[in-house]
């Protein structure tokens, strides 16, 4: 099906997303940081990328635009999967989806594996 890379810091949920994206069907590469994630799209473009905003080092707003900044991942879908609420990016939601082209934003403790799997799909639908 997709090839996917995880953004996720935390090691157990990062296994949980990448086993019920394994289990979709998908190929998946887990990665706990930003730099990680560019290196892994860098070996092989992903066909949609999960992004946590809380990172080390880099944030993943700082990701998201350095991951926009190669012509050749403009295109690739971007969905924010995260424990920061909505609600702090309610005015810079035009600005994630305009200028970084993020198509969703899902705040984990209301997002079940389900919901993430059905989002990731939508991503993959062709327009």
């Amino acid at each position: 099906m997709a090839h996917i890379i995880i953004i996720e810091p935390d090691r157990q949920l990062a296994e949980t997303y990448t086993a019920a994206c394994m289990q979709a069907g998908h190929s998946v590469v887990p990665c706990a940081s930003a730099q990680a994630a560019v290196l892994a799209a860098d070996q092989r473009c992903p066909d949609v990328v999960l992004v946590e905003l809380q990172l080390v080092a880099h944030s993943g707003i700082e990701f998201l635009y350095e991951f926009r900044s190669y012509t050749e991942w403009q295109g690739v879908p971007l969905i924010i999967h995260s424990h920061v609420p909505p609600s702090e990016f309610i005015n810079n939601w035009q600005l994630f989806k305009d200028q970084l082209n993020v198509s969703h934003y899902l705040y984990k403790p209301q997002t079940t594996l389900g919901d993430l799997l059905k989002t990731i799909d939508q991503v993959l639908q062709p327009a």
